[in-house]
């Protein structure tokens, strides 16, 4: 098994114990992100520019991981309010 962590500073860093993604045998998962801008540590107000803010940083850590968009075949959203979907 084939196991390579990923790691983006374009992306924000983790704060608790876990990695931006991981790679195994080809397969790139990648946790959870935050929409915070790794460049001011600051988060938009708007449901609009946080869910953009978030795509970059997902962005950010595909292409460090030699991946883009057209290759992600599953994706989660959690909300927390049901007024933003």
């Amino acid at each position: 098994m084939s196991k390579i962590i990923i790691n983006s500073d374009k992306a924000p860093a983790p704060i608790g114990p876990y990695s931006q993604a991981v790679e195994i045998n080809g397969t790139l998962y990648i946790s959870g992100q935050v929409p915070v801008n790794p460049e001011t540590g600051t988060m938009p107000e708007g449901i609009q520019e946080q869910t953009e803010q978030v795509m970059k940083n997902i962005g950010a850590i595909l292409e460090e991981a030699g991946y883009t968009f057209k290759d992600v075949v599953k994706s989660t959203c959690l909300l927390s309010d049901m007024d933003n979907f």
